[in-house]
């Protein structure tokens, strides 16, 4: 039954998305999107003394945020093993196959960017947005190498740019092509995941890259690389937005709370204690502390109610991709919002403090 969902999630995805099959993309033969395979925990018992244990499945990337430092310290198998459910974490490269486990239901919470959520949306995967996890202006840029004569957005037409399909980096990227009075077409979009770009980045295969935190970082400190544009540069809002399963949050909405409160928890202490969550950073992802450090300064994280002004970002977003032929249907952005957690959460956790 999973496989079968999978395999219509991922009809539908490529339909209603068609940045991911045309728009000038190009995508290598046999490129695939690493996920886990998972419990399914919506068939499973209550997390108040149900005979089976729930099986929480949570998402995470290579990315920096604070729920790495939450996984690393336990807190999330802490807070629900209380409640007598069980964490499963589900490595992805980027947030697009968030939405494939969701709709297979392999998957349960998750942080993505704007333009994943935007892709799922208009699949028709069940999700809602429970959270603004970043406001993201830093975070994503399209990079060139160092001796590049790529100097300037004109620059780049008639280039190969790698980007994930349908990440937040690919939204930058039209932002920028739009900002720069280009067409998608006047430019070869190469879609790699990011264990496949940078290679291709290193040796010249491509011309630019269009990535997110910590590569952006790693390549401008390691190998000299330029920023051609962030988000602050071509008047790009990209935030990020923490997720659920819609089944799941219907069934157990006190796991959601419950999530959010760690995610709380996990925000402030990286906010609060900085040098060593840079040191434990720099560790976990075997990269020295500069590098950690001018990531977080590029990654401001939060955990806060969604509010107006990001759901028209997001439907602004939309309209864009809309214009380009980049996504098939009209969206209502706030049709995915889903505050009620949250705000629950934010009251909990100041009240217990």
């Amino acid at each position: 039954m999973r496989n079968l969902k999978a395999f219509i999630f991922a009809a539908i995805f490529a339909a209603a998305l068609s940045i991911i099959s045309g728009c000038g993309a190009a995508q290598p033969a046999g490129q695939t999107n690493k996920t886990s395979s998972t419990s399914n925990s919506g068939d499973t018992g209550s997390a108040n003394g149900g005979k089976n244990q729930i099986v929480v499945n949570i998402g995470i990337q290579q990315s920096i945020w604070p729920i790495l430092a939450a996984k690393e310290k336990g807190w999330f198998e802490e807070e629900f093993g209380k409640v007598g459910a069980k964490v499963n974490w589900v490595e992805f490269q980027s947030g697009p196959s968030y939405f494939e486990a969701i709709a297979s239901d392999r998957l349960d919470f998750g942080r993505v960017g704007n333009i994943p959520v935007l892709a799922g949306q208009a699949a028709d995967v069940s999700f809602k947005e429970i959270a603004t996890a970043s406001m993201g202006e830093k975070g994503d840029v399209i990079l060139v190498p160092k001796d590049s004569p790529i100097k300037t957005i004109q620059d780049l037409k008639g280039k190969q740019i790698a980007v994930s399909k349908a990440s937040s980096a690919y939204g930058l990227l039209y932002k920028a092509l739009e900002f720069g009075g280009l067409k998608p077409s006047d430019v070869k979009i190469i879609q790699l995941q990011p264990d496949e770009a940078q290679p291709a980045f290193e040796t010249g295969k491509v011309d630019a890259w269009a990535i997110w935190e910590p590569f952006q970082s790693i390549q401008v400190l390691k190998n000299g690389a330029r920023t051609l544009a962030n988000g602050a540069a071509v008047n790009s809002f990209s935030p990020g937005f923490q997720i659920v399963r819609t089944k799941f949050a219907e069934e157990h909405p006190e796991l959601v709370v419950l999530y959010l409160k760690v995610t709380e928890k996990a925000t402030r202490w990286q906010k609060e204690h900085l040098e060593e969550a840079i040191e434990l950073y720099a560790n976990l992802r075997k990269q020295d502390k500069e590098t950690m450090r001018r990531v977080l300064e590029n990654s401001e994280p939060s955990n806060v109610p969604i509010t107006a002004d990001v759901i028209k970002a997001q439907q602004e977003t939309a309209a864009l991709l809309e214009s380009v032929g980049g996504l098939k249907g009209k969206l209502d952005t706030s049709k995915v919002v889903d505050n009620r957690y949250i705000e629950k959460a934010l009251q909990e956790f100041k009240a217990a403090k």
